[in-house]
């Protein structure tokens, strides 16, 4: 799963930290996610769609695998 986390912050010239302090976790976490370490819980994936008044699926996205399964 791929994100669009990192381009969303930058768009509000937000920190890590700046983030992680909007929607109550960690700069860590966030950190984690942006790099696609961490998956984000249902909860926090809300509170991130809210927070950019985004959809989830505007900030997170399976990507297409090549050659199907």
């Amino acid at each position: 799963m791929t994100n669009a986390l990192k381009e969303l912050r930058a768009k509000r010239s937000l920190t890590q930290e700046d983030l992680a302090n909007a929607v109550g976790v960690t700069r860590v976490t966030i950190n984690y996610i942006e790099n696609g370490e961490y998956r984000p819980s249902l909860e926090l994936a809300f509170l991130l769609a809210r927070f950019f008044d985004k959809r989830i699926e505007d900030i997170f996205y399976i990507e297409s695998h090549r050659g199907g399964i």
